[in-house]
């Protein structure tokens, strides 16, 4: 505390060194960062993955199922069945097919209350369960298959339901199962495993009185880890492994690293982020491959969204994947439901084989491509120097500050011939500026229901219609606030919400960044850069300010997410002409917005959270700081 509050600790060299040369360290620690996340691609600077936990090793199993004739089976089966309900799950031929496999077969019932105009939607899962015949049903693996009607919007899964099935008898069969097996289907999509995992927890996952998970009428063991299954034909090209989940967790590597070794110990193509593993000769090319598939990765992550139903486990220490399969579509080499079902048995049989918990290997760690890995180790040094600079800035204004204060002090010492004399930073004025853009950002996140409400009720709008127009408009309230009011302060009390706001998204960004890096990094990548050339001005103009405004309005959150969509619009309808393109993206932009805040209120999703409650306040200080004109301290 003697550095902060001293100002004689502002006159050591290396104090000194950092004032003087601020601006350049600055930019050196960003460019570093971003230059050493780059390099992070490259295989001399990450690690090959490996096999952490021995009993996990998929050398020691003999497999011996063969799924194909009875897939195939099912498969005809279920899709007859399916047009008889086009809209719908058949429970009842599920929950048969599960009875004459001899399995204890339960229903789960759950409903949605939605949030915005209080309807209710009900949906239905069907499970059955094979006893470990070795154990007293103390710990339990999940396969399980999102149902999707035949009118799904979606990618069919329909053979991941038949192999589940096919599986399911097989397993019936066997005596060396030290863990009981539940085999799972689930009704619209995540949210049917969300009240899966919400009832057979006993816990409420989202906002109370929005998903009513209800009770489940049978239970196994506590749930070691977890397959989803997404095959969308009887015969594959490929199988991508997704491991995303919500709020950017991950599962232990060590099932990642299994689940591949399988996949290519059948001789089926594996993927990850929907890319093959290519090996250029050119280190420029495979770089730039590496780089794209890392990126890729990180995108995905920060949007804290699960890729799959696996994705919903994580929260309850469960770790789980989903293992997708994509028909041919050009000449690949096909793999049928027997090399599937191979892959699939001997992923569930290591897991058989654990003794203890997912505990070795990393929870935290990126994946530039299928065989290598960056540890938590390696990629958060980057994040640390790009941070590190608004560091640096926050501790330049505030050691200048007290250099100022200290000089002024002493000009009006001698003049008054007092000792006594000190001019006070306003704190309630700073304290109240503060409050005010948390409580603002605070009322902003809790207030979708009473956009809905008015929009609905007082101009008759829909829900999506309701939270876009009312977002919309405090976006502009934001912009315009400053730009009509300018207020005039004393430089000093100016520089410390600089040093507030700066200190702030710095430790925000560094608490994010232990739970969801990937949305740290990206938040660092584009705010930085703009915060460090914000500083508190004169009256005067200065060569930046006009870039700094456009730069910073388009940096708000609101603004950040609209130009994202639209950016991703584009990628997808390339083609499109601009008034299309344009539409389209606004079309975009409500939907995204809605399932935003849906998935934090159903889900647990803290992205809107984040956004709203702690970068909005950030972003209102630094804005205030723009715009407001401030003396220089005499010097």
């Amino acid at each position: 505390m003697g550095l902060l509050t001293d100002p004689r600790a502002g006159t050591g060299k290396i104090i000194k060194l950092i004032l003087q040369w601020e601006k350049p360290l600055c930019f050196v620690l960003y460019v570093g960062g971003l230059v050493w996340l780059m390099l992070l691609a490259l295989p001399a600077f990450n690690d090959g993955t490996y096999f952490s936990e021995n009993a996990l090793l998929p050398g020691l199993v003999t497999k011996e199922s063969n799924l194909e004739h009875t897939s195939k089976q099912y498969y005809h089966e279920l899709v007859h069945e399916m047009k008889r309900y086009p809209d719908g799950m058949p429970y009842a031929w599920l929950s048969a097919k599960f009875s004459q496999l001899h399995l204890d077969v339960f229903t789960h019932n759950f409903s949605l209350i939605y949030p915005f105009q209080e309807q209710k939607f009900t949906g239905q899962n069907v499970y059955g369960i094979v006893r470990a015949p070795r154990a007293s049903s103390t710990e339990a693996i999940v396969v399980s298959v999102p149902y999707r009607p035949i009118n799904s919007i979606y990618l069919d899964t329909a053979p991941s339901v038949a192999l589940l099935l096919a599986f399911a008898k097989f397993c019936r069969k066997q005596k060396y199962w030290a863990k009981d097996i539940i085999f799972l289907v689930t009704e619209h999509e995540q949210l049917g495993m969300q009240a899966w995992l919400d009832a057979y927890h006993g816990v409420t996952s989202g906002q109370e009185g929005v998903l009513m998970a209800g009770d489940l009428s049978g239970r196994a063991g506590s749930i070691q880890a977890a397959i989803n299954l997404e095959f969308h034909a009887l015969k594959i090209a490929s199988i991508d492994v997704k491991i995303e989940g919500l709020n950017g967790q991950l599962p232990n590597l060590d099932l990642f690293n299994l689940a591949q070794n399988m996949i290519a110990k059948e001789g089926i193509r594996q993927s990850f982020q929907r890319r093959f593993d290519v090996n250029y000769r050119d280190k420029i090319k495979s770089w730039w491959y590496h780089f794209n598939t890392l990126m890729s990765m990180i995108a995905t992550q920060a949007t804290g969204i699960p890729t799959g139903n696996h994705g919903l486990f994580h929260r309850f220490g469960i770790e789980a994947i989903t293992l997708e399969g994509f028909e041919k579509s050009g000449k690949e080499t096909e793999a049928n439901f027997y090399q599937i079902g191979r892959v699939v048995e001997s992923i569930v049989r290591s897991l058989n084989n654990l003794l203890e918990r997912f505990h070795q290997s990393y929870f935290f760690y990126l994946l530039p491509s299928t065989d290598r890995y960056i540890s938590i180790g390696l990629y958060m040094r980057p994040l640390v120097l790009i941070i590190a600079s608004v560091f640096i800035k926050a501790f330049s204004i505030w050691q200048r500050l007290q250099t100022s204060t200290t000089s002024s002090n002493e000009t009006k010492t001698n003049k008054h011939n007092s000792s006594n004399v000190v001019e006070e930073l306003d704190i309630g004025s700073i304290a109240s500026e503060v409050l005010w853009a948390h409580m603002f950002g605070v009322l902003v996140m809790a207030s979708p229901r009473l956009f809905t409400m008015l929009g609905s009720t007082m101009f008759n709008l829909r829900t999506e219609d309701s939270l876009y127009a009312s977002f919309a408009f405090i976006t502009i309230l934001t912009l315009l606030w400053r730009c009509c009011w300018r207020r005039s302060t004393k430089y000093e009390t100016v520089s410390l919400v600089c040093v507030i706001a700066s200190i702030e998204l710095a430790t925000a960004l560094m608490c994010v960044a232990m739970h969801n890096f990937s949305l740290a990094l990206l938040t660092a990548v584009v705010y930085v850069p703009v915060i460090l050339l914000i500083m508190p001005h004169r009256g005067s103009a200065s060569r930046f300010r006009n870039f700094q405004y456009i730069a910073w309005i388009a940096l708000h959150p609101f603004v950040t997410a609209a130009i994202v969509v639209m950016g991703y619009t584009y990628l997808n309808f390339p083609n499109d002409t601009a008034i299309s393109l344009l539409l389209r993206g606004y079309r975009a932009n409500k939907q995204a917005l809605v399932f935003t805040v849906i998935d934090s209120m159903v889900y647990g999703n803290w992205f809107y959270n984040v956004t709203t409650a702690v970068m909005m306040p950030i972003w209102l200080l630094f804005w205030n700081v723009m715009h407001s004109s401030a003396a220089m301290p005499s010097q």
